[in-house]
């Protein structure tokens, strides 16, 4: 590179690699922020910036607009209320499971024991208190969406309507009621059973005295050939037994009622997610447990296409009563 010579207007060379004349710290800075040379605001001029935010609004806008195309493709294809992997192809599978109602306070929530002392009402309010709540929205319709609109009260003979779902009346189960403390102060616990719902699943009944199972208890084989000769159509239920878990169990858990009824009846089922829908209960009355000892229970749900395991509670549920 060469200049003149302000003198005699001779060119002479410039070195190009010599370093520039020094500048401060805040000259360098304020020339950043603006160069009154060049308009430059930040190393761009005006027009610079301009033109680089339009190319990155168009190329963001028109990637957001290919996302939310690919959302709504995509849930064209799902339905709010019907799973697209059912039964066999879904995860849940075909084996219904058992679930227990009152649980242990949340910070032991890996607990299975329903232990209080019966004399003390401090101590058994929270399990009256989790059944309260857990009960809350059966006693009281409006709490489910679309219940209270399409409730049914159903029987055997007759079934909900497509759409309808039927009611589960919990107030009258004495004493497993709420204004009994669910018996919990009497030392004679009510515990609640309910069967997980599988979307389309149908129960396949012990509806055949001639072939029930081997491993059924026998005073529940008995209720299901007495109510053969009584009332038939009964025998569509889903049926529910608890039972100590050893022999000892055996012997401490005392009488065991089941309200309102042995099971789960069949004109709950399937389970098609109608709106309103609510799980059928059962309410397992513990009338004299040996208070002072550690009771296992185990709950089955009996029906030809539910097997048990209990390592993985299949069909079943296992929990402790421990009354002092």
């Amino acid at each position: 590179m060469t200049i003149k010579d302000p003198k005699h207007g001779v060119p002479e060379s410039v070195n190009p690699y010599e370093r520039p004349p020094s500048v401060s710290t805040g000259q360098s800075i304020k020339t950043f922020l603006y160069n009154g040379s060049t308009g430059a605001i930040m190393g761009r001029t005006p027009s610079s910036w301009g033109k680089i935010g339009i190319f990155y609004f168009i190329f963001y806008g028109v990637l957001a607009a290919l996302v939310a195309i690919c959302f709504w493709v995509f849930f064209q294809t799902l339905d709010p209320r019907i799973p697209t992997w059912q039964l066999d192809r879904s995860i849940i599978g075909t084996n219904p499971g058992l679930g227990f109602r009152p649980m242990p306070p949340e910070d032991n929530v890996e607990s299975t024991l329903i232990w209080y002392k019966g004399t003390d009402r401090s101590n058994y309010r929270h399990w009256a208190e989790s059944l309260e709540k857990f009960l809350e929205v059966y006693r009281k319709p409006g709490l489910t969406p679309g219940r209270g609109s399409n409730i049914h009260n159903c029987d055997y003979d007759q079934p909900p309507a497509p759409g309808q779902v039927c009611d589960v009346d919990v107030k009258n189960w004495l004493p497993c009621n709420k204004e009994n403390n669910f018996n919990y102060h009497k030392s004679a616990p009510c515990v609640f059973l309910k069967l997980n719902k599988i979307y389309g699943w149908r129960p396949s009944f012990y509806n055949d005295t001639d072939s029930l199972p081997e491993a059924m208890p026998r005073e529940l084989k008995q209720h299901i050939m007495e109510l053969k000769a009584k009332d038939a159509k009964q025998l569509n239920t889903i049926w529910v037994s608890c039972e100590g878990e050893n022999p000892a169990d055996m012997e401490n858990i005392g009488p065991v009622n089941i309200l309102p009824r042995r099971g789960f009846p069949g004109y709950f089922y399937p389970f098609e997610n109608s709106e309103g829908y609510l799980s059928p209960l059962v309410a397992i009355h513990f009338e004299r447990p040996r208070t002072g000892i550690l009771i296992n229970v185990e709950c089955k749900a009996w029906a030809r296409n539910i097997k048990h395991d209990r390592a993985s509670g299949m069909g079943a549920v296992h929990f402790e009563l421990m009354i002092d």
